[in-house]
């Protein structure tokens, strides 16, 4: 069963990729899925969160930033500390220490130990988003390769947006120690399915993290990375908060809060699909054109959310403009750098999780000095900052 199939590259000339590499590519999407879910479960839970354990909602938010800095941290170290490690077997231990993680959230009697279970999360998370992409690619043959790299990152698109409103729905109906223990089951059907499905992936080659980061060089990349970074954490501050947002700017009751996550969601899926067929054709344009509606609805919404009405159709807008950004950054920085494809992935992913875990760090600093209304400006004027990016990539 665990025998070391033949590379794909074997299977290049066949138009044929057998059902198993397909469901392959699939276990791996649906892990990346599970293991970002993981990461931003806690955004629709932090009023209940907070509440039950007795620490303020700023202070809750330390539940998103500590995996994420972690995971960005293991994004950059994981593939350089596996050397030449068996990928299937890394993945699958990976993918353990989630469900492990969860399942310690699930139980975790304070605060304190949330805070370590969150920890292990971060782990699984940046190794295992940093691997996927380059895995998925092996699975098939070269003139299948784009299909299996838009299925690999699709797991991470859906869980940016369906996972978290999907969390917070399963907390509203029952408990928010529910939620992840939920979670933590899904996790087991994924190890099971990756144990039943991945062929061996032997090691290629092994990642030098000064190579790795000298592609911070190339002033395409650096723009790519600078746009994800200020995308992501300016959209993250905000985000982090939007139970409260809802509710104080609003006036929205907590228990809508995680069908309307869910309506973010939909946008956000409809977001991905626009963003990527209009990256397709010109990727910076795109990514110009997402950041300004994002801007917008953050600066507005503070103005023009006060109603439950005007509330709901800003958070469509948010979720269809956010939903276009990890698949926009993704493709630019792909197209940056083609001869180095998974050096290349593993340093966005560093800098896609360091933006989670300093836009959540950021956006609970301004909620306890400030206001939740305060988040949605802060956050505004880190979006806005992207056209630079943008722009100094043009004669770059």
């Amino acid at each position: 069963m665990n025998r070391v199939e033949p590379p794909a590259s074997a299977e290049a000339a066949a138009e044929h990729v057998s059902v198993k590499r397909w469901l392959a590519v699939l276990a791996v999407a649906v892990g990346t899925f599970l293991v970002v879910t993981a990461e931003q479960l806690p955004v629709g839970l932090l009023t209940s969160i907070g509440g039950d354990l007795g620490v303020s909602e700023g202070t809750a938010g330390l539940m998103v930033t500590v995996p994420g800095l972690v995971a960005s941290a293991g994004a950059l170290l994981v593939p350089v500390a596996i050397g030449r490690l068996d990928r299937r077997t890394v993945l699958l231990a990976l993918i353990s220490l989630m469900v492990v993680a969860n399942l310690l959230s699930f139980l975790a009697p304070n605060f304190p130990v949330l805070l370590a279970s969150r920890f292990l999360v971060g782990i699984s998370i940046g190794g295992f988003w940093a691997l996927a992409a380059g895995i998925a690619v092996r699975l098939v043959p070269s003139g299948h390769v784009a299909r299996a790299t838009s299925i690999a990152f699709g797991g991470a698109t859906a869980a940016n947006v369906l996972g978290v409103p999907a969390g917070t729905l399963i907390g509203g109906l029952t408990d928010w120690r529910i939620a992840f223990l939920t979670l933590s089951g899904l996790g087991l059907l994924a190890v099971a399915a990756l144990f039943l499905l991945l062929p061996g992936i032997p090691a290629t080659g092994s990642i030098r993290l000064g190579a790795l980061l000298s592609l911070f060089g190339n002033p395409f990349v650096r723009g790519a990375t600078i746009a994800t970074f200020l995308l992501v954490t300016g959209h993250m501050a905000a985000y982090t908060f939007v139970s409260p947002v809802l509710q104080d700017v609003s006036g929205i009751d907590e228990d809508l809060i995680g069908p309307l996550l869910l309506l973010f969601g939909a946008a956000g899926i409809a977001g991905t699909f626009i963003g990527g067929a209009a990256a397709g054709k010109n990727v910076r344009v795109t990514i110009a054109a997402v950041s300004i509606l994002l801007t917008a609805v953050l600066a507005l919404f503070p103005l023009l959310g006060a109603t439950a009405v005007t509330g709901i159709a800003l958070l469509i807008l948010w979720g269809l403009a956010f939903g276009g950004v990890p698949v926009t950054v993704q493709m630019w920085i792909l197209k940056a750098a083609p001869d180095h494809a998974e050096a290349a992935t593993a340093l966005n992913t560093v800098v896609f999780n360091l933006a989670i875990a300093l836009g959540a760090l950021f956006g609970g600093f301004v909620v306890n000095g400030a206001s939740a209304t305060a988040v949605l400006w802060f956050g505004a004027a880190l979006t806005v900052l992207t056209f630079l990016a943008v722009w100094s990539t043009r004669r770059a």
